[in-house]
């Protein structure tokens, strides 16, 4: 480029302005090139990621997406077996949202609906309704005889009225808290009901009736709360991938639902189930007649049941340890593929016996059927959800420590731990979770984590919030989180799980054999290498010594109505309450969102420790009696009184 003859020329702003337009957009272009690739790597990149099961090259789903159902965005499939062409696996994916339907004319409402008769009779035959005319219309004169319904997408954390989830980090510099709430892809385990209520109920739904999943049934919902210690990476790590194990391990069990029966197809050819389903109003659906034929008990049977702490003379609080669990229902054999089962439980069994040893070298967990005996029958121990819940927590565990271990200890990066046989995993790729992200950070966790999972599974499409909605509860636990049920008709605390502590008997029992002895902290508190929990995931440090994360499992079939709601929490807060009152207040609250919040708030203010609580609360058929059971909220509102006033006493810190 030659310069222009003459004297030098001098700078001008135009000059300046235009250096820069062009400066601007080289970097524009440059940008684009970039984006462009970044893009077209992810694409490839997604195109290969399709979750591959590990060790199931045959396992087969077939799903069938109803007609009217909302279409939802899924990975590409992989690709199906020769043996069977049709044989399809789609991508699984949690979702944070569940689908419901509802009456189009209330999303929606048409101001310009034409005048004149809404049915296709000739003017001459139409003649308004008299008393003497016969029965009365079937719908209101302005609505068609068949509303059309939308199916809407609502986030499970907005709808307050059905769900509440609150935490704080009370006086602790973080939280180690986190929790989990939303819809699971996996086939239905309700228990079947007859085939007329499901038609009735079908027909008779009070409210939007629930979408169905991928599989053609109800929508499972999937709630969780998970309590980190030593750093908060396992129980990210549980927030973001346990609901993702269980789908796996479904899949690779070949789990089938348990509403489909030999009619199922004959209901569905049947053109009269295929009409759309008009919507009657709760009164006549059943809701309101369910909720009104409780038969609440009285406040002096309530009292002698609950389980209330006194104060002492010395104005101190009498703590009262933790009512017994509610006996769960007995597991229901599955439909799977029972070969399949038997052989992943056994590979995992093993694979858990050659990596950590010690405690595991006879390991034998209660859902499994481990025994290589041919005299030993498949049918003694039956292969359930439970066998699968245990199989997803237990696969979970193994890949979070297998995966900590191969990494550098920041406090000692030249010895390695001796609580895993590392010289077995160092070096060998660990099984990749369903998302295939990596699990934790740079360097080598030793903490863990406690969890508690409830899933809900109903046998119709009414979701169980509904009064006149039976569900099964399913609850997996771990550690010292809690689950607690409300009694609509007592109004008392239904525990679902109990703390897995050292001087707990029957864990004492199982850990006696492998931990020399249990040491007792300045508290008075047992503990075993320095933990207070016997059952986590994580804490490869003790994982020896029998720390394992096995699921405690508990069943329960609700009935219509028969409990008010459901509550997860922390030991933050069940560290600080008691059952009693954890019911009690969220009986005051008007919503499950403002419930969470008043649970929450309180443990904070009157905790010694200032633990991390975290509180979720689950509206169940019997919400709005929550208050008529018994003695209501005021069996516990003393001692609650008392612990708000010792809180705010300046001479509190004294003592």
């Amino acid at each position: 480029m030659s310069l222009p003859a003459g004297g030098p020329k001098r700078w001008s702003l135009k000059d300046t302005y235009g250096f820069i337009a062009s400066f601007c957009e080289a970097q524009a272009q440059a940008q684009a090139r970039v984006t462009n690739s970044h893009a077209a790597r992810r694409s490839r990149d997604l195109q290969t990621s399709v979750r591959q099961f590990h060790r199931q090259p045959h396992v087969q789903c077939r799903l069938k997406r109803p007609a009217q159902q909302v279409t939802r965005t899924t990975a590409s499939p992989i690709e199906p077996q020769p043996s069977s062409s049709s044989a399809q696996i789609t991508r699984r994916v949690f979702h944070t949202y569940f689908v419901t339907h509802l009456p189009s004319s209330s999303l929606h409402p048409d101001s310009q609906t034409p005048p004149g008769p809404h049915h296709n009779l000739p003017r001459s035959a139409a003649a308004p309704h008299s008393t003497g005319s016969g029965a009365a219309p079937v719908t209101p004169p302005h609505l068609p005889s068949t509303r059309d319904l939308t199916v809407v997408r609502i986030p499970l954390r907005s709808a307050k009225h059905h769900f509440g989830a609150t935490d704080a980090r009370g006086s602790r510099p973080y939280n180690e808290d986190t929790n989990q709430a939303g819809t699971i892809d996996i086939p239905a385990f309700a228990k079947r009901t007859p085939i007329s209520l499901v038609r009735s109920a079908m027909k008779k739904s009070g409210e939007g009736t629930s979408a169905d999943s991928p599989y053609g049934d109800p929508q499972i919902f999937y709630f969780g709360v998970f309590d980190g210690h030593g750093g908060t990476q396992c129980s990210h790590f549980l927030r973001d991938e346990l609901h993702g194990y269980i789908e796996e391990a479904a899949a690779e069990f070949g789990l089938k639902s348990s509403l489909r029966g030999r009619s199922s197809a004959k209901i569905a050819s049947n053109p009269k189930d295929n009409a759309p389903v008009p919507l009657i109003p709760d009164d006549e659906a059943g809701g309101r007649r369910k909720l009104e034929n409780l038969e609440m008990k009285g406040s002096d049977e309530a009292q002698a049941q609950a389980d209330i702490p006194q104060i002492s003379k010395q104005g101190a609080v009498n703590e009262q340890e933790h009512a017994k669990t509610v006996r769960g229902d007995p597991p229901v054999p599955a439909k799977v593929c029972e070969n399949r089962a038997l052989e992943l439980q056994k590979e995992l069994v093993s694979e858990y016996k050659s990596t950590i040893g010690g405690y595991f070298r006879r390991f034998n967990p209660a859902y499994f059927n481990t025994s290589t005996t041919s005299k030993a029958a498949p049918s003694d121990k039956p292969i359930g959800v439970e066998a699968i819940l245990t199989y997803a927590f237990l696969r979970a565990d193994l890949d979070f420590v297998t995966a900590q271990a191969q990494k550098p200890d920041p406090d000692d990066p030249y010895v390695s731990d001796s609580a895993v046989n590392t010289d077995e995993i160092l070096g060998k790729p660990h099984h990749l979770p369903p998302s295939k992200h990596e699990i934790g950070g740079r360097t080598r966790f030793k903490g863990g984590s406690t969890a508690s999972v409830a899933l809900i599974s109903t046998p119709t499409p009414a979701p169980f919030w509904h009064p006149a909605a039976s569900s099964t509860l399913l609850v997996g636990h771990v550690g010292d989180t809690r689950v607690l049920l409300c009694e609509t008709a007592t109004g008392l605390a239904k525990p679902l799980t109990w703390d897995h502590r050292p001087n707990s008997p029957g864990e004492s029992h199982r850990l006696r054999r492998f931990a020399t002895s249990f040491i007792t902290d300045s508290f008075g508190e047992e503990r075993i290498q320095g933990l207070a929990n016997t059952r986590a995931f994580g804490d490869m440090g003790s994982k020896r010594l029998g720390v394992s994360a096995e699921p405690e499992i508990t069943r329960v079939e609700m009935w219509p109505a028969q409990y008010s709601f459901l509550v997860l929490v922390s030991d933050g807060v069940s560290g600080t309450l008691t059952d009693q009152e954890i019911v009690d207040i969220t009986k005051e609250a008007k919503t499950p969102e403002q419930a969470s919040r008043d649970v929450v708030a309180f443990a904070t203010e009157v905790s010694d420790d200032g633990d991390n609580a975290t509180c979720l609360v689950v509206r169940l058929g019997g919400w709005e009696r929550r208050s008529e059971g018994g003695l209501g909220s005021l069996g516990t509102k003393e001692i609650r009184d008392y612990r708000r006033d010792e809180a705010l006493n300046p001479r509190r810190a004294r003592r």
